[in-house]
Order: C-alpha cells, then structure tokens, then sequence
C-alpha cells in the first residue's frame, strides 16, 4: 500500500518539494511529502500503488470503477459534469445542490432545470427529492441529458431516484454509509463521496465511484484538466490508511459501537424546547430550535462558549453536529448531558413557517460576471436581475441564481438570515451592501 511505502523513503530528495523533507522547517507531514518520483506510481496514470488503492476503494464501494482525488468533491463534480454533458445540453439539478455543481453548469453553459426537493417549513431545510417531482420534470423536457441530485443531504436526507436520464450524485457526506447499519448509499451512473468528512481521512481526500463503464475513461480525462497536476502525496496517504481501515475487520466492530452510540445517546437525551431533526442518517445530529426562544446562531454560540462543542453549521432555526467512527464513545455524554441542561434553561416560542424559496420553473442559463455587471445597493435591487449565486455557507446552497429577478422576499429572506448570524455570501463577495446584478438595456 502507499502508506507503508511512504514509511521507506530512503534516497536524497532532489527534486521537488522545496522542503525536502527537513525537519528544521517544522511542516507537518513534510516527512512524506514527495512528488511523482520512481516506484510511487502517478495520479493522473496510476498503474502501481496509487492504482491499488483506487482497485480497493473500487471493491468497497461495489463500483465498476473508482477515483481518487485531491481537490475534494469539487474536483469529482466539475470533471463529472463534462463528461456526463456537451456545451448547451439541458439538465435537471436539484435546487439543494452544492454550489460547485452550479459552478459547473455555467462553465459548461449548461441549461438547467432546477428541481425543489421537498421542504420542511418548520426549520427552513430541504429534504429528499421525491420520484414524482424528477417525473413530472422529465415529462414535461423530453430532451434532458443528466440529472444531478445531492444524497445524502446536508442534515442527512437520503433520496433514492430512477430514470432512463444518467443520473449524477453528490454524495460528499455518504461515504461512510456503505458500512453503517443505518442509511443507504445512493448508487446511479456516478456517485461522488468526500472521504474526508465522514471517515478517517484529510481534507480534500474524495473519491469518484463510476457504475456505469461509458464515463471511466471521460471522466479521468477531464480529471486531468480540473485537479491538480502536481497531487499531494499527504493527501494521498491518508486515503491509502483510510481504505485499508476499511478493509480491517477490525473497522466492522468500530462501525457496531458507532451505530450502539447514536442509538444510546438519542434514547437518552429528553428534551422539551429543542428538538432532534430525524433524518436518514443518524450520524448527523439535527438539533432543531424552531420552537425555541433562540435561533440557531445563538444555540451554536452555547455549545461553544460554554461547553467547547463546535458545531458544524449553524443555521437560522437549527445546528448540524456532525459524527464519525472517529469520535470517542463518552462524548456523546457529554453532549447529551449539555443539551438536556440547556434544553432546561428554553422557553417555548411560536415562530412563523419558512415558506419554500420561490424557484422558477423556467430553463436556466447562468452567466459569468462581465463588463456588463454593475454594483447594485442590495436593499435597492428588487426587480433588477442578478448576475450572481447568493448563498449560505455552508452548506452553499443558492438563494438566488444569476438571471434570476431579485424579488422583495428574497431580499427580505436574506437580510434576516444576516440579521440572525448566518454566513451569506455571493460570487462577487459584496453582500451584505452591494450584489451584482446585469446592467440595463
């Protein structure tokens, strides 16, 4: 495997990288940090270890064939786009979809169908994308070429759909459900999965898992254009100890207690105010505080100011806390215990349903900014069309798509959000004042 080749290295680096793995620069992880030299095999043409380890992942996921990659998902949805597309073709995208996969759809000039997932107004979040809805769209455009669907969720929705139409997953945070009790991993043409959020591996670490043969060799060769050509070792060793994990027995019982945890910690944390949101996967901890005296902003500053629990995200009416096999099982007291002494300390508030973001049913063709694109005083912008994606982040999910006509409401939507502490930003970088929008004729 690479990582036990790593272990070895014995020859005198000259070569890159400039640190030669002296120690006296203190750079973590410099000790095998090397680049495309003899025997260690190459990213962009594996043959030997590196190959391997893709051969393993493959095995895992039960794929026809599988990717690394170093420039995180990302890299899997720009490369996986184009191979799965022409310029100009028309696609279905589901509305929660990662920005990354809208980044794709403009450099790709796609037009693009948006999908609305089912929504839970009591919490503002997007759930599963129903069979029906991916239906109703295919009828009514009979000359569809991809369908890209984000599952599992941010929060852990898991949609199942089938078409005639390739479909493609965003499945950045499924890649552990292969090997959980609970769950499912999404299979369809192509099935992307972060390694590095939900398993024992780096930031950035992904893999690619391809089930239907026609795009392994589209894929890697669009591969060669949008990840890196000079692939981090490091990065690469992390996925080569991750799949081997994987493989050890010894992981199916780390998986066990994993499951055992969850399923404990919900059964015994009681709550009056707060409220866990279910989802599919039960790793993710939804903590819901639609019914509280606070928003989630708030509840996210508690957990971290006084009991040193950083979330993952904290939205307006919930916190996402996010669990692995990497956690120790007593956390989960302690967390239990935290939440159940707050929960207390809540009063119940009655809040006003977040209605369902207003998407329109019209084919899509999302600009870049350009000469044209002027700067608009945000809280003047209504009517004015949008040259830009305004976002949460994370999780990246557009509020408003460029050539949309900004509107009263989402101007509204998005001054609250700001209001109550949520991260907004927008691919010109000017919100809250400014937002870009395309100039008059």
């Amino acid at each position: 495997m690479l990582h036990d080749k790593l272990k070895n290295l014995d020859k005198y680096p000259f070569h890159m990288p400039g640190h030669k793995r002296n120690d006296k620069f203190g750079i973590t992880g410099a000790e095998i940090d090397i680049t495309e030299i003899n025997g260690f095999d190459d990213l962009h043409n594996p043959a030997g270890i590196i190959r391997e380890t893709e051969t393993k992942l493959s095995k895992l996921y039960s794929s026809k064939d599988s990717v690394i990659l170093v420039n995180g998902t990302t890299a899997g949805i720009l490369s996986a786009v184009f191979a799965m597309t022409d310029e100009g073709d028309k696609v279905i995208v589901a509305a929660n979809c990662h920005k990354s996969v809208y980044n794709a759809c403009v450099l790709r000039k796609l037009k693009v169908i948006i999908a609305k997932p089912d929504f839970d107004e009591n919490n503002g979040i997007y759930k599963r994308i129903s069979q029906n809805e991916i239906n109703r769209l295919t009828f009514d455009n009979t000359d569809l070429k991809l369908i890209i669907i984000t599952s599992p969720t941010y929060e852990g929705y898991i949609s199942n759909i089938k078409s005639e139409i390739p479909i493609l997953v965003d499945a950045a945070h499924g890649a552990h459900l292969p090997f959980c009790g609970f769950g499912e991993y999404t299979k369809a043409d192509v099935v992307i999965s972060s390694l590095h959020k939900t398993l024992p591996a780096l930031t950035q670490s992904a893999v690619v898992n391809i089930y239907n043969d026609k795009y392994i060799t589209r894929i890697r060769h669009y591969l060669d254009i949008f990840e890196t050509s000079s692939p981090s070792y490091v990065l690469m060793n992390s996925i080569s100890v991750c799949a081997e994990y994987l493989e050890n027995k010894n992981s199916k019982n780390d998986f066990i207690t994993f499951e055992k945890s969850l399923k404990n910690f919900y059964e015994g944390t009681k709550l009056n105010n707060l409220e866990f949101i279910k989802t599919d996967d039960i790793s993710k901890i939804n903590i819901s505080v639609a019914n509280c005296d606070i928003n989630g902003v708030g509840f996210a500053r508690i957990l971290r100011d006084k009991y040193n629990f950083e979330c993952e995200s904290a939205q307006l009416r919930h916190v996402i806390l996010m669990t692995t096999i990497g956690d120790k099982p007593e956390i989960y007291k302690k967390l239990s215990a935290a939440l159940i002494k707050e929960d207390k300390k809540l009063t119940r508030e009655d809040k006003k349903a977040i209605p369902c973001p207003d998407i329109s049913e019209k084919a899509y063709t999302f600009c870049l900014i350009n000469a044209e694109t002027v700067k608009t005083e945000f809280k003047n912008s209504a009517g004015k069309i949008s040259a830009e994606f305004v976002y949460a982040y994370p999780p990246g999910i557009p509020i408003i798509f460029p050539n949309d006509t900004i509107t009263e409401n989402k101007i509204n939507e998005i001054t609250q959000l700001i209001d109550n502490g949520v991260n907004i930003t927008s691919t010109g970088k000017l919100l809250p004042r400014f937002i870009l929008t395309k100039e008059e004729q």
